[in-house]
């Protein structure tokens, strides 16, 4: 019938209303499931795109856990201690100001106790108990700036490397550049990601092929059941028309592709689709989190009111990347924005997120794979050091603190400076793009050499900027 079906006066309707052609990757999925497939041809041989890739040198960490605390938690009030701002509570601000803010030039102390921690003495102050317990194992950024005042502009900053277009997301481009480590997982997966500031954008692949955008387990940051929608197949289906259908796409995609030849954007579809059939396999187990002895999940904070569902977004990502992902983003949601009740806002987050935090490394370190998974930890911006209305703080994207821990990173020290009240970088000041940059050169690429043609001319992560921040790396830049 397949034939009759290809030479048929149908077989052009068929062939166009096909979505594409993944020959590699379908012909050995089908061959896995014992379907006959044709060999590849020369021309779609080694189109499979997430295909393991060497990195551009030795490479420090093999995958990351980006910790997103979405909104802007307060550098003033977390890592960075301005003993000027705690004296000088309530006093006027006669610095600059940004027009765009609506705050008072008054300054306001943190209400959070700052103490030395560790062998490192890294100041931690007290709204994260658990994070100032692996203080040694922390490498914070103090002096990152970045561009955009308002939510959508940093938010597509720090995810994608640009304030105002539509780009490839960090994940992707780790995606782009070394593939996966688990042909049945995919290479990206985004655990409960915000819809707003952005929404997609921020895990998307942009021109980069559409395999490489992240998969999504949850939303808002809200794990639910952590399950993948629309991963297994509908109840009750054989699993022998699974394979039928599959057969017959790759004849009708095969014909297609001869006729239109190679499409990067419809190969990363079918690839994807090709991706989810493997994911049956693995995907299920690897999410089952309460496979996990009760002592590791109560690490986690799991079975804790407060810390349950960012405790599983945690476990989760340290499974994921047990099992091969290359880059996983776990978001707080959209949580860090105190305008206002800053004391109880923050100190609501914190609870959530810290003991978790905290839990993932210690479990990262117990199983041997803090030393090659980077763990990057902050939001978007940080917080103005003067007051907005009783008791808030505005965005500030002018000077605020990022943290990295394993990986390759330098624990135990602190980086850059801010101005004495912690509102302008002023000292080894750390642009966004040198952050990726950095994040980048851990992973083994050369952030000016991966590169993707489109529309005329190369595009990279880091647009034409960045640099190599040497003094994060434990015991200095890797080759390259």
């Amino acid at each position: 019938m397949l034939n009759n079906l290809l030479t048929s006066p149908r077989r052009q309707f068929l062939s166009q209303s096909a979505c594409g052609f993944g020959m590699l990757a379908l012909a050995d999925l089908l061959a896995s499931r014992g379907v006959r497939a044709a060999a590849p041809s020369a021309e779609t041989a080694g189109l499979s795109g997430l295909a393991p890739r060497p990195p551009h040198f030795p490479a420090r960490a093999k995958r990351v856990i980006f910790l997103f605390m979405h909104g802007g938690p307060s550098q003033v009030d977390t890592f960075d201690y301005k003993p000027e701002l705690q004296r000088r509570d309530g006093e006027s601000y006669g610095g600059r100001m940004p027009s765009q803010i609506d705050a008072k030039p008054v300054l306001m102390a943190s209400p959070w106790k700052f103490s030395r921690r560790g062998e490192s003495g890294l100041w931690v102050s007290d709204l994260l108990p658990h994070m100032a317990g692996v203080a040694d194992d922390l490498c914070v950024v103090r002096s990152v700036h970045s561009r955009g005042q308002s939510h959508g502009q940093a938010v597509g900053m720090v995810n994608t490397g640009s304030d105002n277009l539509v780009r490839p997301s960090v994940g992707a481009w780790v995606s782009y550049g070394l593939g996966t480590e688990n042909s049945d997982l995919p290479s990206y997966v985004a655990i409960s990601p915000a819809s707003s500031h952005g929404g997609p954008r921020n895990y998307g692949a942009a021109f980069l092929p559409a395999i490489h955008q992240a998969t999504v387990v949850g939303a808002n940051g809200r794990l639910g059941s952590g399950k993948i929608n629309d991963l297994l197949p509908p109840g009750g289906r054989d699993a022998a028309a699974d394979r039928d259908q599959l057969g017959l796409l790759q004849r009708l995609n095969q014909e297609h592709l001869r006729r239109s030849g190679p499409d990067a954007q419809i190969e990363g579809a079918i690839e994807s689709y090709e991706l989810a059939f493997r994911m049956q396999r693995t995907a299920p187990e690897v999410m089952r989190i309460e496979d996990e002895p009760e002592h590791v999940q109560k690490l986690y904070g799991i079975g804790q009111k407060e810390t349950d569902n960012f405790g599983r977004q945690c476990l989760l990502a340290r499974r994921l990347a047990e099992a091969g992902v290359r880059f996983i983003q776990v978001s707080s949601g959209n949580v860090w924005d105190q305008h206002g009740n800053l004391r109880g806002g923050h100190a609501k987050n914190a609870l959530a997120t810290d003991q978790p935090i905290a839990g993932l490394i210690n479990d990262l370190k117990q199983r041997g794979l803090l030393d090659d998974t980077l763990i990057v930890w902050g939001g978007e911006f940080g917080r103005t050091p003067v007051v907005q209305g009783s008791d808030g703080r505005d965005h500030n994207p002018h000077g605020f603190t990022m943290v990295m821990a394993g990986g390759g990173t330098r624990g135990g020290y602190a980086h850059g400076e801010t101005d004495e009240f912690g509102y302008y970088a002023t000292t080894d000041r750390v642009h966004m793009h040198d952050l990726h940059a950095t994040m980048l050169h851990l992973m083994g690429l050369n952030h000016e050499q991966l590169t993707y043609h489109y529309a005329g001319r190369d595009f990279r992560l880091t647009d034409v900027y960045g640099k190599v921040v040497n003094q994060l790396i434990d015991g200095g830049a890797t080759v390259g």
